[in-house]
């Protein structure tokens, strides 16, 4: 029962943490006017100074996350971010409102690498793509109470009273972590280990993971796919500008609407997702990345074909509800598999790299790309700029269907010569 309540606990972390990294573009009608700010602008506040500093830290945290006590490590990480968050409230233009991004994005950085690492000596393998789903549900759900934030509160508190009100809660959730014990860390024979931070331990797991990497094409073609559906999610930070400013939509009222889809949605997408690709993974003879494979290919078409509808109808809302299905079904199965391709003591490790070229990479070319895209066809005149933009960054993240095709046919096979690679190193 303690594994659920570590599990129930960091997954309320992992959703305050998306609330937090959602809020400007959830409060994206409100802020960008108020600062004046240009779409390349926007963008680069959505990712660069924050994104940098999360996936550049992230990699550090990962290797510290495997050689230290977890829940200190993770309360550390959100009361940071939680004292940042309420300074962004305070920014007055471009510059200030970068620099608490910076620090937000170092405490952000140390939760998802410490909390896999965590849930992977709580719960069975077998049971890990359900445990990731369910963690991850905090991805969707919130994006969707951001949105929801913004919506009922962003016009009678006002966006800057919300970054205060997220960041007193941080503090409170941060400090609570310090309740929880460290889990018992196995190694691939099932007896503990005590992992000691030095130079030595550092370098070994940086060499075990570039092993791993060499040796499995399915580890680097999970990791290919997940920067190339990241580009389509950093370009949709436009999300709520393109529903107002080419939709006509009421920027409280879209906000609602489109949370309350986000929160069910999107949890729906990560409980099927989990469950779907553990039993997918049993009862096959491919990898998880499989099912994200047929998933990514049936949703593909309304993925487009509905930006150009007209708002309101039927196909238009579906469009929306897929996105946010689509979103939650991702996390569980690809950071289960990223993590059973690598031997169990640099799990932390595997999953801080993973998210660094998810981020530094895939959401850096979608937010800050798609901000540059966005102002040019301004320039140049385009009726639609928003709706051409994300038309553009979804086709581009159609490369992430072969490379998930490839990932899953290569699963098993990978998953066996990693075993053989790995015992022939330590023998």
């Amino acid at each position: 029962m303690s594994a659920y309540r570590i599990l129930f606990f960091l997954t309320l972390l992992n959703l305050l943490n998306f609330v937090d990294r959602q809020l400007i573009a959830s409060f994206s009608n409100f802020i960008v006017p108020d600062l004046g700010l240009t779409n390349a602008q926007y963008g680069f506040l959505t990712t660069i100074p924050f994104i940098v500093f999360y996936s550049v830290a992230g990699l550090f945290m990962g290797v510290l996350a495997d050689m230290v006590n977890r829940p200190k490590l993770i309360a550390f990480g959100v009361v940071l971010w939680s004292i940042f968050t309420a300074l962004t409230g305070a920014a007055k233009g471009f510059v200030s409102m970068a620099l608490p991004r910076m620090f937000i994005g170092v405490g952000e950085s140390i939760l998802t690498p410490t909390s896999m690492s965590l849930l992977s000596d709580s719960f069975p393998s077998k049971r890990m793509g359900f445990a990731a789903g369910f963690y991850y549900m905090g991805v969707p759900i919130g994006v969707g109470v951001s949105l929801l934030i913004a919506g009922y509160l962003g016009e009678s508190l006002g966006w800057r009273n919300c970054f205060y009100l997220l960041g007193c809660i941080g503090l409170v959730l941060g400090l609570s972590a310090l309740l929880f014990k460290d889990r018992p860390r196995k190694s691939a024979t099932n007896q503990e280990v005590k992992p000691e931070l030095s130079k030595e331990t550092t370098l070994e797991i940086v060499y075990t993971l570039l092993l791993a990497l060499r040796t499995s094409s399915a580890l680097r073609f999970t990791i290919l796919a997940g920067v190339f559906y990241h580009i389509v999610l950093g370009a949709s930070g436009f999300e709520q500008l393109w529903l107002v400013q080419e939709r006509g939509f009421e920027r409280s009222n879209i906000a609602q609407i489109v949370g309350w889809i986000g929160v069910f949605a999107g949890l729906a997408g990560n409980l099927i997702g989990g469950l779907l690709s553990d039993w997918w993974q049993e009862n096959t003879d491919q990898g998880r990345p499989m099912f994200l494979f047929w998933l990514a290919l049936l949703t593909l078409p309304i993925g487009i074909y509905y930006r150009f509808v007209e708002p309101g109808t039927y196909v238009f809302w579906i469009g929306i509800i897929i996105g946010y299905f689509q979103l939650g079904c991702f996390f569980g199965p690809t950071f289960s598999t990223v993590q059973e391709l690598v031997p169990d003591d640099i799990r932390a490790t595997v999953v801080a790299f993973y998210i660094l070229t998810l981020n530094l990479i895939g959401l850096t070319i979608g937010s800050w790309g798609g901000g540059l895209v966005a102002d040019w066809m301004v320039l140049e005149n385009y009726q639609e700029p928003y709706t051409m933009m994300l038309v553009v960054f979804s086709i581009i993240s159609v490369i992430s269907i072969p490379c998930y095709y490839l990932a899953g046919m290569r699963y098993k096979e990978d998953k066996v010569l990693l075993d053989k690679v790995f015992s022939e190193a330590r023998s």
